[in-house]
C-alpha cells in the first residue's frame, strides 16, 4: 500500500505521509530529496521490515493509508466544492498550461507560472474541485544550471526518469498507448499521453517521443521553452489541439476550460472545429467557447506574449482552416491585431476567444486593462472587461513543518482543511514570541547547513577552484541578518539593484557589529542573454573578496532549494521594475514561514503590504532615472530600518519588534494569500458563471480593423 501512495503526490504536501518515510530512512529520504518514488525503489528490505515490528510506525502508517483511502474512494465527498455545489460535482474544468511545477523530481517547469498552475492542482485537489490538468511531458526537463568560473550559466538536460516519478503511461482499451493523431508542418503526428496523479486531480502531459513518429517530431515535446520561435509553435500547437483531442480519447468531457496564459490558447481553435463539425455556425461557435472559457494572464512583460508571424504559422498548422470550414483571412483574424499586421498573436487570440479574462492581481488587472484596451476600441480602462484573482500559495507544500505544527496545537490537527482563515490569522497573532522566534532560527540554521552539504557534495564532485566554495555559502554565518533573493534572472525583477552602488554595498555586508549576507539563486532563460548578464554579476560579486564571503549564489534552482529558502532567510527582497510584476508569489511563500518582504510595491505586494509586514520602495517619482531612486530607497531602508531592527536585540533574544513583523506578515499570508482564497475566487467568479451560462460581462473585443 506504501508503493500505491507513491503513485500519487498527494503525499507530498501531507506531514504524517513524509514523516512515514522520514522515518523508515532520514539519510535517504534527505538524499533522494524527498522523492518517495525513488525513495522506495532504493530503500533496503531489512528497514522496511524493522518498522513494520514497530507499533508506533504501523499506528501512523494506518492513519495515513485511511486518509488516502478515503482520498481514492470518496470522489469528491464532503469537500469544501462538493457541499457548496452539488449540483456541479461531475462537470469537470480543462486546466491547460505549458508547465506543472509538481514536486522537483519532475523537472517540468521554470518558475512562478509553473509553481502557480502546480498549487492550482493541489489546491483544487484538496478543495474537491474537479479539475483536470493538460500540459507537456518534457522528457528532458528544462534544464540543469551550472555556473563556470567566469560566472557564464550552463545549460544541460536534466531528463525526465519515468521509473522514479508517479507517472503513467496512457494506454487505450487494447492496451497500446492511446494516441491522437496531428497534422504538424505537413506530417502526420501521433500524441500520447502520460498521467500524474495529484490528490483528486490527474494531470495529463501530451508526449510526442513515440517510435511511430518522425525523429524531428519526437522531439516537439523534449524541452520546455525552446528558444525557437517555430519550434515553440510547434509545441503549442501539440498543447491547444492535441489537448483537446486527448481528453475526447480518454472519454472526458470538460465543460469549462481554463487556459493558463496565452500558450495553450490553440484550445480555442480546435473546439471551435469540433462545433463548426457538429453545425454551429462561427458565430454560434464563438459564442459557446466565449460562454465557457476562461483566460489567465500572468505577464505585462511583452516577451511573456508570443507573437508568430503568418508565414510560421501557415507553416506549423497547413491549411487548417479548411478542417474548419472558414478562410484563411477568417482564421487569421483570431490573433491579428490589425488589418495590415502580419502577425498573430496568442494572448489576442485568448482575449478574442475567452469571455473570462483576469489578472493575477489588483495591479495586474489594472496594467493589463491599459495594455489591451485597444483591443476594446480604447474605451475607458474601467470598462476593459478583465477582471482579476490574485495569485495564492499553497500552504501545505511552502509552510515549513514546525509552522505548521505550532499552530496545528492550537487550532487541531486538522487546522488546515478545517480553519477559516481569520481564525488563523488571529492564532498566529497569539503565537508566544520566544516559541515563534526559536521555531525560525531552527529554520534558518537547517537552511546553513543545507547550503554547506551542497558545497561541499560540489566541492567533492565537481568544483576545483576555492573560489566557488566561498561563493557558494561556505562562508556565511546563521547568526547574521540574511536577505534572500530566488526567482528567475529576468533583467525587470533587478537581482543587481544593489550592486548599483558596491562600496555602500560592502559597508552594509561587512559593518562589524552589525553583519548583513545576501544569498541569491535563479536561472536565466537559456536565450535570455542580457539575464544572463545580471546573474554573472552577481556571481562574481559572490566570489569577491571585499565583500568578506557575505554573499552567495546557489546553483540549480528548484522547488526544494525554494522549499528551504522561503522560510529560512529573514528577510525576501523582491524588487521588479514597477509595473512589470504581475504577481511576484516567491514573496508569498515567505510571507507563510514569517518572513517579512522588502519590495517595490508591484504585484501582490501592493495589496498585502500594510506598513507592519515588511518594507515598501515608495513609487518612482516618474523624474529622473527609476533604478537610482529604488536603489537609494533600498539602501535606506536596509540601513536605517531593516538592519537596526532586527539588531535590537539582547545577546541570544530576538527583537520584539521584528518578531511582531514576522507575526504581522504570516497573518496576513493565511488570510488572504493562500491557495485556498484564490481557487475559491476562481470557483465563484469564474467556473461557477461559466458553468451555469452567466452572461458574460462587457463588450466583446473587436475584430481587426
Amino acid at each position: 500500500m506504501l508503493g500505491d501512495i507513491t503513485q500519487n503526490l498527494w503525499w507530498s504536501w501531507q506531514l504524517d505521509a513524509r514523516e512515514l518515510f522520514h522515518r523508515i530512512d532520514h539519510l535517504l529520504w534527505e538524499s533522494t530529496r524527498h522523492n518517495a518514488v525513488e525513495f522506495l525503489r532504493q530503500v533496503a528490505p531489512d528497514r522496511l521490515a524493522e518498522r513494520s515490528r514497530d507499533p508506533l510506525f504501523l499506528e501512523r502508517y494506518d492513519q495515513v493509508i485511511k486518509r488516502y483511502e478515503r482520498l481514492t474512494q470518496q470522489n469528491g465527498n464532503g469537500t469544501w466544492f462538493a457541499s457548496r455545489y452539488p449540483e456541479l460535482r461531475n462537470r469537470s474544468i480543462a486546466y491547460f498550461s505549458a508547465e506543472f511545477a509538481l514536486h522537483r523530481s519532475l523537472p517540468i517547469y521554470s518558475g512562478g507560472l509553473g509553481v502557480l498552475a502546480g498549487d492550482h492542482c493541489k489546491e483544487a485537489s484538496d478543495l474537491g474541485v474537479p479539475l483536470i490538468g493538460i500540459g507537456l511531458y518534457y522528457h528532458d526537463g528544462y534544464f540543469d544550471q551550472t555556473i563556470g568560473l567566469d560566472g557564464w550559466q550552463r545549460d544541460s538536460d536534466d531528463p525526465v526518469d519515468p521509473t522514479v516519478n508517479p507517472v503513467v503511461r496512457m494506454n487505450g482499451p487494447d492496451g497500446d498507448p492511446c494516441l491522437v493523431p496531428m497534422s504538424i508542418s505537413g506530417r502526420e503526428v501521433q500524441v500520447g499521453a502520460w498521467r500524474v496523479m495529484v490528490g483528486r486531480v490527474p494531470v495529463y502531459l501530451l508526449d510526442t517521443d513515440l517510435e511511430c513518429n518522425d525523429k524531428a517530431d519526437r522531439d516537439l515535446t523534449a524541452r520546455l521553452y525552446t528558444s525557437g520561435a517555430e519550434w515553440r509553435l510547434r509545441q503549442e500547437w501539440v498543447l491547444g489541439v492535441g489537448g483537446v483531442r486527448m481528453l475526447r480519447a480518454l472519454g472526458l468531457a470538460p465543460e469549462i476550460w481554463h487556459a493558463n496564459e496565452g500558450h495553450a490558447a490553440f484550445s480555442y481553435v480546435e473546439r471551435l472545429r469540433e462545433l463548426i463539425e457538429r453545425g454551429l455556425t462561427l458565430s454560434q461557435a464563438q459564442e459557446q467557447i466565449r460562454t465557457t472559457s476562461v483566460f489567465t494572464t500572468h505577464t505585462p512583460v511583452p516577451a511573456g506574449h508570443d507573437v508568430f508571424s503568418f508565414p510560421q504559422l501557415e507553416q506549423v498548422t497547413g491549411p487548417f482552416w479548411n478542417t474548419m470550414g472558414i478562410t484563411r483571412e477568417q482564421f487569421m483574424a483570431f490573433g491579428q491585431p490589425g488589418l495590415k499586421d502580419q502577425h498573430f498573436e496568442m494572448t489576442v487570440l485568448s482575449l478574442r476567444l475567452a469571455g473570462r479574462v483576469n489578472g493575477v492581481s489588483a495591479r495586474h488587472r489594472e496594467e493589463s486593462r491599459r495594455i489591451w484596451r485597444w483591443l476594446w476600441n480604447d474605451k475607458p480602462v474601467a470598462d476593459i472587461p478583465i477582471g482579476y484573482v490574485t495569485n495564492g500559495v499553497h500552504l501545505g507544500t511552502w509552510m515549513a513543518r514546525p509552522i505548521r505544527d505550532m499552530l496545528g496545537e492550537t487550532l487541531g490537527p486538522d487546522w488546515e482543511s478545517d480553519a477559516e482563515p481569520e481564525a488563523v490569522a488571529a492564532a498566529v497573532r497569539n503565537l508566544d514570541d520566544d516559541r515563534l522566534w526559536a521555531v525560525h532560527e531552527g529554520l534558518r540554521h537547517l537552511l546553513f547547513h543545507y547550503v554547506r552539504e551542497e558545497a561541499r557534495h560540489r566541492w567533492r564532485d565537481q568544483w576545483k577552484d576555492p573560489a566557488k566554495l566561498a561563493g557558494a555559502g561556505a562562508l556565511l554565518s546563521p547568526n547574521v541578518l540574511t536577505l534572500g533573493f530566488a526567482r528567475r534572472f529576468a533583467t525587470y525583477k533587478r537581482a543587481d539593484l544593489l550592486f548599483h552602488d558596491p562600496e555602500r554595498l560592502r559597508r552594509l555586508l561587512t559593518d562589524p557589529r552589525r553583519p548583513v549576507q545576501i544569498i541569491f539563486s535563479g536561472k536565466a532563460h537559456p536565450a535570455d542573454e542580457p539575464g544572463k548578464r545580471v546573474l554573472q554579476k552577481v556571481f562574481a560579486a559572490a566570489q569577491n573578496p571585499s565583500f568578506e564571503g557575505r554573499i552567495a549564489f546557489l546553483e540549480d534552482y528548484e522547488m526544494h532549494l525554494a522549499q528551504r529558502m522561503v522560510a529560512g532567510v529573514d528577510v525576501w527582497v523582491n524588487v521588479p521594475r514597477v509595473p512589470l510584476e504581475a504577481c511576484g508569489t516567491s514573496g508569498m511563500k515567505a510571507a507563510l514561514n514569517g518572513v517579512p518582504q522588502l519590495g517595490t510595491l508591484d504585484g501582490w505586494w501592493a495589496e498585502g503590504f500594510t506598513g507592519k509586514n515588511g518594507w515598501a520602495i515608495p513609487l518612482a517619482s516618474g523624474e529622473g532615472d527609476p533604478d537610482q531612486q529604488d536603489t537609494e530607497q533600498l539602501f535606506q531602508l536596509l540601513e536605517q530600518h531593516v538592519v537596526p531592527t532586527f539588531y535590537d536585540r539582547l545577546p541570544g533574544r530576538h527583537s520584539p519588534d521584528w518578531v511582531h513583523m514576522m507575526k504581522a506578515v504570516l497573518a496576513v499570508a493565511v488570510e488572504r494569500f493562500t491557495t485556498r482564497q484564490m481557487l475559491q475566487g476562481y470557483v465563484t467568479r469564474y467556473y461557477v458563471p461559466a458553468a451555469v451560462g452567466e452572461a458574460i460581462p462587457g463588450d466583446l473585443p473587436s475584430q481587426p480593423k
